[in-house]
Order: structure tokens, then sequence, then C-alpha cells
């Protein structure tokens, strides 16, 4: 078999009431060339991707041009159709109209309205329908009216007997809750028993030698300021891309990140470094609306960034996997072995809670460094 290294992603999308495809690739000239042979195609700008009608004329020449050029990642796109959707408002109208076998119980219909309403984000709503839906079925034979208390301890109790991972039974927990209490508007009445308790791990964080040796051995100027930025602001992966050109600040030396977590705004802080950097980077690059963009102008991609701060740490001969993740871990912990006030810390990560932010306490060493290891004592 023919060992093919170009991928283009299908997405499903709605534009202007229209049914259109979705077509996601990394900047390529064969891919490009491919993709403007196709009927009609348009750039959409909010979802940063090409698209063509959602026709099956158009699907399967879509096919027909890739075939033998690139693989085809159909995951968000024809096994489970607009489920594979990044609007929560075309998720849940996919999940009203499937075809269910007649002895198959589905969400009802007032909790998907009221997932719909609180906009919660794609991946909540799956998590919270798939769970909810799991419950319900388990007890086929009983009216929801018919299950209480007992009936949802014995559920959950099966599900940590099938060795399902804390996480996802405190996922199904809240969606229980969520019809109950929000839905139903009930009162807090069935949670006596006691949630799996959460692991608690140690970030694991670089050493400022470290980060140093990956930005001066990243490829390119834009490379360096993605691990430069990743590491000096504390920045989320996420937050890095959706970065806009006018989220910095270099009259206040800052960084505005918008809508981030929780769906709220919050500012970092611009190093003098960075911004010599950001503004050389500008000057070679010239993006025009997210700070970091693809060839065509589309907003950069998740998988590039944890590509380029893989390989720039195996050049920097980090033996450890690094991810995007542990820069903001190195940041935080920085920040607290230099003595910074940890309110200042949560504010600049976006914690909601203080106990969030405690957790880099058990990574700083410096307050270590002043104990004597009792094997280095020779009296």
């Amino acid at each position: 078999m023919k060992n093919l290294d170009k991928m283009v992603s299908l997405r499903h999308l709605q534009i202007d009431g229209k049914r259109m495809i979705g077509i996601k690739f990394y900047p390529d000239k064969v891919l490009q060339a491919l993709v403007k042979s196709l009927p009609n195609p348009k750039w959409h700008k909010k979802s940063q991707m090409v698209c063509i009608e959602n026709t099956k004329e158009n699907y399967y020449m879509l096919l027909e041009r890739f075939k033998g050029v690139a693989w085809i990642d159909f995951r968000y796109f024809s096994k489970k159709g607009w489920q594979g959707s990044d609007d929560p408002t075309l998720v849940i109208r996919a999940y009203k109209k499937r075809a269910l076998a007649p002895d198959v119980k589905r969400c009802p219909e007032n909790y998907l309205n009221e997932l719909n309403q609180r906009r919660y984000a794609c991946s909540t709503v799956k998590s919270y329908i798939a769970c909810f839906e799991r419950f319900i079925n388990y007890y086929s034979k009983k009216k929801m009216t018919e299950l209480g208390e007992e009936e949802i301890k014995k559920f959950i109790q099966n599900l940590i007997d099938k060795k399902y991972s804390d996480s996802s039974v405190n996922m199904h927990i809240n969606a229980i809750k969520f019809y109950y209490e929000v839905v139903e508007k009930m009162p807090n009445r069935f949670y006596d028993f006691a949630r799996p308790q959460k692991e608690e791990r140690l970030p694991e964080v670089l050493s400022k030698e470290e980060i140093l040796q990956m930005i001066a051995n990243c490829h390119n100027l834009k490379h360096k300021c993605i691990v430069s930025l990743l590491y000096s602001a504390g920045l989320r992966r996420s937050e890095l891309l959706n970065l806009k050109l006018t989220d910095i600040d270099s009259g206040r030396m800052s960084i505005l990140i918008r809508q981030a977590k929780g769906k709220k705004d919050r500012i970092s802080i611009l190093g003098n470094t960075i911004l010599d950097d950001l503004r050389a980077y500008f000057k070679s690059y010239r993006p025009k609306v997210f700070l970091f963009e693809g060839a065509q102008g589309q907003q950069y991609s998740s998988t590039s960034v944890s590509k380029i701060v893989k390989k720039t740490a195996q050049r920097a001969g980090i033996k450890k996997r690094v991810t995007p993740h542990m820069l903001r871990h190195s940041f935080a912990t920085h920040l607290l072995e230099a003595g910074t006030d940890l309110r200042y810390i949560q504010s600049l990560l976006g914690h909601n809670n203080s106990n969030t932010t405690e957790i880099y306490t058990h990574v700083a060493v410096n307050a270590f460094k002043k104990i004597r290891n009792p094997l280095d004592c020779q009296t």
C-alpha cells in the first residue's frame, strides 16, 4: 500500500442556512491545487477552512480527487454526521434526529434544550448526552419517574465495578445531576454517596535552563515566538492559537486572552525579550488576523504547535516528553520560585480557585535547596 503523508479532515458546516463540507488540511501545494479544482470552493473565515456545498456529487468527487494522494479523516464527518460539528446547536439538532432502535431510550427533549440554552461546549454536550443515555438505558424497563436515589447509586456502582475511570464516573454523576437539579429543578437529594477521589498528580515542569535551551534550538523566528509565548505568558495551547494581533498591547506590556477556559477574559504579562521577537516576526511573516497563521492565512493548528514543542525539546537534548502545557506549568512554578505572590499567579493563569494554583507549591524547589540532605551530613 502506498504510504501517504498528507491528510485532509472533513467537517460538517452550516453557512447561511446551507449545508457545506468543510475541508481542513495543512498548507501543501498539491492539496491546495486539488481543493481549487473542486466545484466553487470558498474560504470560510469563522471556521478557518475551505468549504464546498454538501451534495452527494461533491462528496464523491472530493473522495476521487484525493484518492491516492492523501488520507481522509472522517472522524468528524461521515460516521456521526452533524454530531461531529463544532457548533453545539448543530450537535444537539443531530442528536434529536438520530435513528435509534425502538428499545433504546433517547435523551429527553428538555435535557437537550437546556444544554443548548446554556451554550455548553461541544465536548460537554456530547459527554453529558452519552452519560445520561447510558444511565436511562441501564434501566430500560423503568420509566424516568421511577428512578431515584437507590437506582442512581446502583448505576454508579456498576460503573465502578466495570473499572470506569474516576473522571468518567464523575462525568456520569454530573450528567445525572444536570437532569434532576437543572432540567427538573429538583433539590440536591441524590448525592450523599462519595464521589471517586480525584487523583492528585504533580505537574511536570522544566528548569529555566531547559526552557532557554528549547528557545535557542527553535528552527525559525515563528517557532521561537510560539515556544517563548507559551512559557513567558503561561498560555494554554488553545489560548495561543486564538491570539489576535490586537491582543498584544506593547504600551501596557500585556496580553489579552479572550474567552479562555470557563469563557473568561484575562490579562497576562508581555516580556521585553518576546516583544522584540514578535516585532521581528510580524515584519517577516505579516499575519493578518491571528498572531500565528498558516500559509493560507488560516488559524494555526494545535497539532503543529505540539509538534514544534516536541521537536524543539528533542533538539535541546531534553529526554522527557515535552508538551505545550508543560511550558505553562513551568511558567507558574518559576514565578513561585522567584517569590511572586500566589494570588498574582492565580490571576495570570486564570484559575477560579486558589487551590488549583497551590499545586505549584509542591513542585517549586527553591525552599528545598535550603534543606541539607541527611546523607550529606557527616556529623
